[in-house]
């Protein structure tokens, strides 16, 4: 599963990272994903991530 950040959208408020650290980081004050594609095993917690982004910046494709 491939996650991407709309970065003009994303407020960088980190919740996607609080979530799961493992895909999502901050290296610059904005989200950007770490994993591409996003293993199995990693993949509930991006989906949770994506769900509760404020801004909805989160989508991913199967």
């Amino acid at each position: 599963m491939k996650f991407k950040i709309d970065r003009g959208l994303c407020v960088g408020c980190e919740a996607c990272n609080g979530i799961s650290p493992e895909v999502f980081e901050f290296p610059d004050g904005k989200s950007k994903v770490k994993l591409d594609p996003v293993p199995a095993e990693l993949q509930e917690s991006a989906l949770k991530a994506e769900a509760n982004c404020p801004v909805e910046a989160i989508s991913h494709e199967a």
